[in-house]
Order: C-alpha cells, then structure tokens, then sequence
C-alpha cells in the first residue's frame, strides 16, 4: 500500500499551503510561477489520469498517488519516476516497470526492454496534444482547481478525437 506524503505541522493538504489558504499548486523559483501536469495514460496516448503539482515538487511523490490507477503489464516511466519503492509497487500490481534510470543512482538495475520503452514516446505525444490547446499552454487560471478543470476538458476533448 503506498503512503501519501509527509505533511509539516502547521500546513494544511498534500501540497504544503499555508494554514487557511488555497492550494494553487504554484511553485515559485527565480524564473518565476511554474506548475507540473503529472498524468497516466494509455499505450495509445490517451490520458486516463492528469494531476497537478507546484513545479519545484519532485515527480516520484505523485506517482504514488498516479499508480493507483495503473492497470496493465508494464509500468513505463521517466527518470523522475525512478524510485525503488515504485518500482515495488509496479511489481506489486503486477506490472513490469520500464523506467528510465537516474544517473545518480548508486545501484544501477538491470537494463529495460527497448520495444516497451520506445512506448513512451506515446506519452510525450499525449502532452505535445495537450498542449495545442492555449489555455493547457499558457495557464490562464489562477486557482489549481480551475486548471485542474481545464485539463480535464482538454482530456476528453483527446478522448472525443
């Protein structure tokens, strides 16, 4: 079973708003606001789930929420993804995890499949075709939950294609 993350006392949610606040999922850093669209989707491209997270959070921690959702026999992921406790999920679920491997790992595992990991090209497709639309693009919304919305009509707009 996978464990949500680690909150500090005094803030409220999975994202660390302030006490009282909203979440808008807006990291901040010198170039300025940034947020991540983290999603799961089909071997055809098609988003089955799209989160959203400040862009200085790491990307493992909403995988473990994303693997939730996973069905299949592979678990294909970037190298943010890379992680011994996800794989272990994967594997948990029944899937092969093909994930590309961080260089900074000190204990290197065994090599992927190279016909499953020439499918995550899939994946950069599904966000290239999110990001035709302008408002997935731009991120006119202010709020999380507003572009969470946006995201989610863009999906199924994908879907409906």
């Amino acid at each position: 079973m996978l464990e949500p993350p680690s909150v500090h006392p005094g803030t409220s949610g999975r994202l660390g708003c302030k006490r009282g606040g909203r979440c808008n999922a807006l990291g901040h850093s010198r170039g300025g606001f940034s947020s991540k669209v983290h999603a799961l989707c089909t071997t055809q491209g098609q988003p089955l789930e799209v989160t959203l997270t400040p862009g200085q959070r790491g990307d493992v921690t909403e995988a473990e929420h994303l693997i939730q959702y996973a069905h299949g026999r592979a678990l294909i992921a970037d190298a943010g993804y890379d992680a011994d406790h996800l794989v272990q999920a994967g594997r948990e679920r029944g899937m092969r995890p093909v994930i590309a491997m961080n260089p900074t790992r000190k204990h290197h595992r065994r090599r992927n499949s190279r016909a499953l990991y020439r499918l995550r090209i899939q994946v950069e497709c599904m966000f290239h075709r999110l990001k035709r639309f302008r408002a997935v693009a731009t991120r006119y919304e202010k709020t999380a939950i507003n572009y969470l919305a946006v995201l989610h009509l863009a999906c199924m707009m994908l879907w409906l294609d």
